[in-house]
């Protein structure tokens, strides 16, 4: 299993700088201070990247899940749904085809374990909960999975909006205390029988009603290799998460990313981002990647 702290390449929709230009520019600069290489995956049709693209669980070995979700279903929302078999076919990497529905973010991933929500059942219901659990350690290479229950009312269900992993024995988790005190018990109590110490990090969701804004969600961060990028909100809890975030993982960039345009739409950094590890690029192929960027770029009437 790869782990976000081990990647360094970054995808992204091309349809992120068309639809959110305003944002996409912030992030771009943001990236540019790190060094990250990234590219732009074409065609897509929404911007949420890690749910539709395939799971790295080796350095050359995807697993690809139907992503066929039941938020989605409704005629209205077929037309967002990316046609991920024409963005992979000429990638240079093994990939599987798995029969499962699972969205990658939910898909937590530690060294040897993966955590996911429990909407995991919910997407597939024809399999027994004991069976799904052995064909998603199979797939996944990993010898455990911790399932955790999903937020009160939230159809979507992903563990990456809740949960992450800080090292092996370690996740850190949003601080539920004010925002749902009963649901707090039952997470954290998932996280302790599952034998993982965690630390509550701050949680400031958008009070509106009926909101699906992840304005405020910190644990939708971006980790790649030597460098977090933290979504803030203009909110004072983003100064809080980032002195957080800074002594938490001593020794990596930390790099504040403005992040309301997106989080409006119900997701933040992580969701926009596939990371993975591949085999660093050579000088010549990073200039000619630079260039295919900037044209591309142009193209989206962002320069």
């Amino acid at each position: 299993m790869i782990q976000d702290k081990g990647t360094n390449f970054l995808y992204l929709a091309d349809c992120l700088p068309k639809k959110y230009p305003k944002f996409f520019k912030g992030f771009k600069k943001a990236i540019k201070k790190t060094g990250i290489k990234y590219e732009l995956l074409s065609p897509t049709k929404d911007i949420w990247a890690k749910d539709y693209m395939p799971v790295q669980v080796g350095e050359k070995k995807f697993v690809q899940f139907k992503y066929h979700p039941s938020y989605l279903r409704p005629k209205k929302w077929q037309r967002t749904i990316t046609n991920v078999d024409n963005l992979v076919e000429s990638f240079p990497w093994s990939v599987k085809k798995a029969k499962l529905i699972v969205d990658g973010g939910n898909v937590v991933k530690g060294k040897n374990k993966v955590i996911m929500c429990d909407q995991v059942f919910v997407e597939n219901p024809s399999i027994t909960r004991k069976k799904l659990i052995r064909k998603l350690k199979k797939e996944l290479k990993v010898e455990e999975i911790i399932i955790i229950p999903k937020e009160p009312n939230d159809i979507i269900g992903h563990a990456d909006g809740m949960v992450r992993f800080k090292n092996k024995n370690t996740v850190l988790v949003n601080d539920y205390s004010k925002a749902n005190p009963k649901y707090r018990k039952k997470l954290l109590s998932a996280i302790k029988k599952a034998g993982l110490n965690y630390v509550e990090i701050p949680y400031a969701p958008t009070n509106i009603k009926n909101s699906i804004s992840a304005e405020g969600f910190y644990i939708n961060y971006l980790q790649l290799k030597g460098v977090i990028f933290v979504p803030v909100f203009k909110k004072k809890e983003d100064a809080i998460a980032l002195k957080q975030f800074k002594q938490l993982f001593k020794g990596s960039k930390i790099i504040p990313v403005q992040s309301n345009e997106i989080a409006k739409q119900g997701g933040v950094l992580n969701c926009i981002s596939w990371n993975i590890y591949q085999k660093p690029l050579t000088k010549k192929q990073i200039k000619e990647l630079d260039a295919e960027l900037d044209r591309d770029i142009l193209c989206a009437g962002l320069e």
